[in-house]
């Protein structure tokens, strides 16, 4: 991502979905695909249609209203470095097509991702809606996790575009869901932060409450939602998957010719990870007393995962590949959809 004005988030890329009032209702049926041989930066990983929600594999990225962590699943695809801005450049678009017509891409280029995109505004609702929610979130403390280690190491400048990220990316599309789960506004405390960090982070003390207090309001809204979903291993799981793909396709964008040309999609990667550690850590326990084949490839998994991010400045040759994290990725997904189908199936 970018230090750039966005215009709406598109959908935040979830792992296979169920509704968990649907647990119990024994109509509720599951349909599960696996794919293989993940591509360098996306990772196809294995999809599932559970009560109307698919895996970000199956999801549709609408090119007029997505933020650029989200277009830069096609930038990582298609190796084009800065095809986030160009499509961005571009809208509005009438049709997919126009990716073409508009010489954003070739023909061939288009027919890659060509099931990866729309024009249609995307609706979420029930569990999908609160899976995209808490991922939203997610992404705002990821964010904000690396600004601060980058603060902490006096890179100012470096974590600047990272306190902007959740303001400028993000807030404005979960702004309404802000007002329907009756959380208090905090734009305003996010953008205190941003103006304090822009002028040079020189009163410590002002940022370091600011900062605080920012991390306060974003986990009071994800508080919103009922405990008892927050705690649930298969809805955590799936918000884990979410920030997973971002930092899967941002992971990919971050690189070019085996080198990490793009600091900003590094670290923003890095901030996701630290996040979905953090949420797993909180389930743990649940999964190694209920769950302990999958318990144990998730969590090995993310150990392997989270050596890709040795520092919050990039080292200078990647310590993993875009396919390396592709399938490691995958291996965690498809635990989990292991998981949350067993619920689905009770």
């Amino acid at each position: 991502m970018k230090n750039r004005e966005y215009i709406k988030i598109a959908i935040i890329a979830c792992a296979a979905s169920i509704v968990i009032s649907a647990c119990n209702n024994p109509s509720t049926t599951t349909t599960t695909t696996t794919a293989t041989s993940p591509s360098p930066a996306v990772t196809p990983a294995a999809t599932s249609d559970m009560a109307g929600m698919k895996h970000s594999g199956g999801k549709k990225i609408n090119i007029n209203s997505a933020i650029l962590s989200e277009l830069d699943k096609f930038e990582a695809k298609l190796g084009v470095p800065a095809l986030s801005n160009k499509i961005q450049a571009e809208r509005p678009y009438k049709t997919p097509e126009e990716l073409v017509s508009k010489k954003v891409i070739d023909q061939k280029q288009f027919d890659q991702i060509k099931d990866m995109v729309t024009t249609e505004e995307i609706v979420l609702t029930g569990v999908e809606k609160d899976v995209d929610y808490m991922v939203k979130l997610g992404l705002m403390k990821g964010h904000l996790f690396v600004a601060k280690e980058l603060l902490d190491l006096n890179k100012v400048k470096d974590a600047e575009p990272h306190i902007g990220h959740p303001v400028e990316e993000i807030y404005v599309d979960v702004a309404d869901q802000l007002a329907e789960r009756k959380v208090k506004e905090f734009k305003t405390t996010l953008i205190t932060l941003e103006d304090l960090v822009k002028a040079g982070g020189k009163d410590n003390a002002k940022v370091t409450t600011n900062f605080k207090s920012s991390m306060q309001s974003i986990d009071g809204a994800i508080a919103a939602l009922p405990e008892t979903q927050r705690k649930s291993p298969a809805f955590v799981l799936q918000v884990i998957n979410g920030l997973l793909d971002t930092a899967n396709s941002e992971y990919g964008a971050a690189i070019t010719d085996g080198k990490i040309k793009a600091a900003i999609e590094y670290q923003d990667s890095r901030g996701f990870i630290v996040y979905a550690n953090m949420l797993y850590k909180e389930i743990a326990t649940a999964m190694a007393k209920d769950r302990p084949e999958e318990h144990k490839i998730i969590t090995d998994n993310l150990k392997q995962l989270t050596t890709a991010w040795p520092a919050a400045m990039p080292p200078a040759t990647p310590v993993k590949t875009p396919l390396e994290v592709g399938k490691l990725v995958t291996a965690i997904e498809q635990s989990t959809q292991k998981v949350i189908a067993t619920v689905a199936s009770k």
